[in-house]
């Protein structure tokens, strides 16, 4: 008897070591499994972070040419609509200059003197690298006055508050989308632009008393709110239109400071 229960101990005892055993390398292959799926799941959190930042820096590349390019634009109709026929006129007024009309001539010289130091503007890369969102905004409202392509204005509300740089090339290559199509597309008389500034986030509108469009015409012929949407996204703002027939169209963004 006391052989059986000396021979039962040490089976119970080796079966208990076995046991253990098994335990621990379960244990043991869970924790290595779950350190596998963990990096795994950090390494592919790495990659889409760097997928996601070269989107943004290859986005903020498209966004500085097509903005450099809406500028040659803006000179080109400067120049041809603008200063060529102020200069034509002082060309003609000069022509037929006598004593009483000098002071016309040299005050159509003076304005286009003028216009030439507002295009100037423009044209310093430096100058528009490194203007405000607000100025920036500013100056396409004041050239589209100049040029009588249609009344704008722009309200600001609230403490202006400082824009990443990167963050101000995105907004403002998204409202001048918006400029564009309104002055092509939707035969508006009149384009109010409006920046609030509050302690969270910079609310912008921008809104034209054109035609408008349907959800439907907008599906058809993809006017760009999409395209918009995932600029926004991309500087964690959110963008949204609302138009309907015939009551203008209207942007509004929301920017998180």
């Amino acid at each position: 008897m006391l052989y059986i229960r000396i021979t039962m101990e040490q089976e119970n005892g080796e079966l208990v070591v076995i046991i253990s055993t098994i335990l621990v390398s379960l244990i043991t292959l869970a924790l290595i499994a779950l350190f596998v799926v963990f990096q795994k799941r950090k390494n592919k959190l790495l990659v889409e972070r760097e997928e996601a930042k070269k989107r943004f820096e290859r986005e903020i590349a498209e966004t500085q040419i097509e903005i450099r390019e809406e500028t040659l634009r803006n000179i080109s109709w400067e120049l041809h609509d603008n200063i060529g026929q102020l200069l034509t006129l002082a060309k003609i007024q000069l022509q037929n200059a006598t004593k009483d009309t000098i002071k016309e001539v040299t005050d159509t010289i003076s304005k286009s003197l003028k216009e030439v130091r507002s295009l100037s503007k423009l044209i310093n890369p430096e100058a528009i690298k490194n203007i405000k969102l607000k100025e920036a905004i500013q100056l396409e409202v004041d050239r589209f006055n100049r040029l009588n392509f249609i009344k704008s204005s722009l309200e600001v509300i609230g403490n202006e508050k400082k824009i990443d740089k990167k963050a101000s090339i995105i907004i403002f290559r998204i409202l001048q989308e918006f400029f564009s199509n309104t002055i092509k597309h939707s035969k508006a008389s009149t384009l109010k632009v409006m920046l609030k500034y509050t302690d969270e986030s910079l609310l912008i509108t921008a809104s034209d008393n054109g035609i408008g469009f349907s959800s439907s015409e907008n599906h058809k012929t993809g006017i760009g709110l999409q395209n918009i949407k995932n600029r926004a996204k991309l500087i964690g703002a959110e963008a949204k239109f609302t138009s309907r027939k015939e009551n203008g169209t209207t942007l509004f963004i929301k920017y998180k400071l």
